[in-house]
């Protein structure tokens, strides 16, 4: 079966989480057959067209934009836009699947894969969508009805759809790099294996100046006696904001070495796998890094997300055991840290935590995304 499946065209977009899946997914089916072709299609103003070149693939775009419900100007002209993209990208769609006459057509969520999917069912295409939320974006909503088969984080998503039959469960995807060295191998790597548990902790670019404060609120906490290890990515903008609100609470990290903030967390593989106690939003990405790698969290979901999706995924985390989740009304760096300590000085409750999220993790999703791509095109 698989000598049939030559050319791939993978559409995505918007956030990482959307992006990083289908490129481990790319990676894969091209390890499995070296030949194989491999096209990525997405937005011309998405972060897919930084990703997607930095990981070695062709990428061509259609003109596709999100609609806003605000009615100020700004946001009324760029509806506008939008609505000529809608009329405008099914014809780009077309013309690239001509092009490129893909085998099958696999979308990872984001607006940007609406017209390749919804193109490519109605020329005969064999399609699949994946959608990394708890609950289904718009995109995947209206795309549902299109594709072959609709692959998914979680079971507990399935009751989302309308056509259940469609569904398969896969998980998300996650980096091999994540599975490549143990956890006291990364614990060593880090210099963190003195016993004391390690917090990591990071926010991402949405509301992350807010809980950037709330971070600084609790290092000065653990300043005092240094119970934890500490690795904290603040950002590019947030780092010399947090250094600065950190010595203005007579807190100097030089003076303390188990706390770290960092602008960003480059070698993520080995601090996650290291960590004993992740602090996080609810993006798919990292709830799929999570129960991948049984690693207990503290999620303050973002409430800036279409449809609060961030909250739905955090709270399946929670109905498991596997995290404690705190809204962003009722953060501060004090709960916080009472919520970590709550844990951390807890070693069966921990222990719980983690295999509870563990139990969670899909470790193979890829192989399984693989195989159902392979079945709808025999």
């Amino acid at each position: 079966m698989e000598h049939t499946l030559k050319r791939i065209l993978f559409t995505c977009g918007g956030t990482a989480g959307h992006v990083n899946p289908a490129i481990a997914l790319a990676q894969l089916m091209q390890e499995r057959d070296r030949e194989r072709e491999v096209l990525f299609v997405g937005a011309d103003r998405g972060l897919e067209k930084d990703l997607v070149p930095k990981a070695g693939y062709p990428f061509r775009t259609v003109h596709i934009s999100s609609f806003h419900r605000s009615l100020r100007p700004a946001e009324l002209r760029h509806n506008l836009i939008s609505a000529v993209n809608l009329v405008r990208s099914p014809r780009e769609a077309r013309a690239i699947l001509r092009q490129f006459r893909p085998d099958v057509v696999i979308g990872t969520g984001g607006y940007a894969s609406y017209p390749m999917v919804q193109a490519a069912a109605r020329a005969g295409i064999p399609t699949a969508i994946h959608e990394s939320n708890m609950v289904p974006g718009l995109t995947t909503e209206v795309l549902a009805n299109y594709a072959d088969r609709v692959m998914v984080g979680f079971e507990a998503c399935r009751e989302h759809y309308r056509r259940p039959e469609k569904v398969v469960v896969t998980g998300t995807p996650v980096r091999e790099d994540f599975f490549r060295i143990t956890r006291e191998e990364a614990k060593r790597q880090l210099g963190v294996d003195d016993g004391r548990p390690l917090i990591v902790s990071f926010w991402g670019s949405l509301g992350a100046s807010g809980m950037n404060r709330e971070m600084a609120d609790f290092l000065a906490l653990e300043a005092a006696k240094e119970p934890f290890h500490h690795i904290h990515g603040a950002g590019k903008a947030g780092y010399p904001v947090l250094l600065a609100q950190l010595r203005e609470k007579g807190v100097d990290l030089e003076a303390h070495p188990a706390l770290q903030v960092r602008e960003y967390i480059y070698d993520m593989a080995p601090v996650l796998r290291a960590a004993d106690l992740v602090l996080c939003r609810a993006g798919a990405s990292t709830i799929s890094e999570l129960t991948a790698l049984g690693v207990p969290a503290v999620i303050v979901p973002s409430p800036y997300v279409t449809n609060n999706h961030q909250e739905k995924n955090a709270r399946v985390l929670e109905a498991a055991g596997a995290a404690v989740v705190v809204l962003e009304q009722d953060s501060s760096g004090q709960a916080l840290f009472q919520a970590a300590c709550g844990i951390l000085h807890d070693e069966s409750r921990r222990t719980a935590m983690a295999a509870a999220m563990a139990s969670l993790g899909i470790r193979d999703a890829a192989e399984r995304i693989y195989q159902t791509v392979l079945e709808i095109c025999k």
